[in-house]
């Protein structure tokens, strides 16, 4: 059985590889060697951990543009190369804050699973200004690059955002998966903060691609969140001082397993 028919079979969590801010960004500290060696620690940490998926994305980049420049994809796919060298499980990457050719080149370049792609069919307003959809563009860039076989993995709703035009979640799910999504991802309203069940079953009854949580999973909510959702994605409750803890992520998957 393949990975993503693993995530379609529930309980598949994927683990976030938060990088440090990379070159070309206001807090980057000249630090590239420590940049590449907190990145391995933390994927091996989940690895041995026992999630199912690793994703890695330029988390300390503040404050995101919708691109990235050409210094932060470069040490993005340096350091993505790198880990996926030492590791054996699938990788997603995630360019934020919304940059769908990054993410898909570099998975392209290091042979990775999927990306995520944050605004993909609902125009949003953020703290960078109105992010319209790129799920046109994105499924064009995915087939010129003969890379199909990269899975997209698309918000709808996503964190951080609020929408120009009503719709529905139940809308916005099977909007993009009839624009070309291979799953799609539900969050709450931040970082860390909880993906509202709510949203969570009405995504599944709507559609029957695999559903993901995006934000605030954690030993208190996995066991009734996985109850609906497919997969997981998990960063923040992971780490102790900016690391990940192999403790808590054993402890997580212990009591999903149960």
């Amino acid at each position: 059985m393949n990975w993503f028919e693993e995530l379609k079979n529930g309980n598949f969590v994927i683990g976030m590889v938060h990088l440090d801010a990379l070159p070309g960004t206001a807090n980057f500290k000249n630090n590239m060697p420590e940049i590449y060696k907190k990145g391995i620690e933390d994927a091996l940490a989940l690895q041995n951990g026992g999630v199912n998926a690793i994703m890695i994305e330029n988390f300390a980049d503040m404050p995101y543009s919708e691109t990235l420049d050409l210094s932060q994809s470069v040490a993005l796919s340096a350091v993505s190369a790198v880990i996926k060298s030492k590791t054996k499980i699938p990788i997603g990457i995630d360019a934020a804050f919304n940059d769908y050719k990054s993410a898909l080149s570099i998975a392209k370049a290091i042979d990775a699973d999927f990306v995520r792609i944050p605004v993909f069919v609902d125009t949003v307003d953020s703290f960078i200004g109105i992010i319209k959809p790129v799920c046109d563009k994105a499924i064009k860039y995915r087939k010129m690059l003969n890379a199909e076989n990269i899975k997209i993995f698309a918000d709808i709703q996503v964190k951080y955002t609020s929408r120009i035009t009503e719709q529905s979640i139940e809308g916005s799910a099977n909007m993009a998966i009839s624009c070309g999504a291979d799953a799609v991802i539900v969050t709450g309203s931040h970082t860390g903060g909880e993906t509202p069940l709510e949203s969570i079953k009405r995504v599944r009854n709507a559609i029957k691609s695999p559903v993901i949580i995006g934000s605030g999973f954690n030993n208190q909510n996995a066991k009734e969140q996985f109850k609906y959702a497919h997969g997981a994605i998990v960063g923040t409750s992971l780490k102790t001082e900016n690391k990940i803890d192999l403790e808590k992520v054993n402890e997580l998957m212990k009591i999903i397993k149960k």
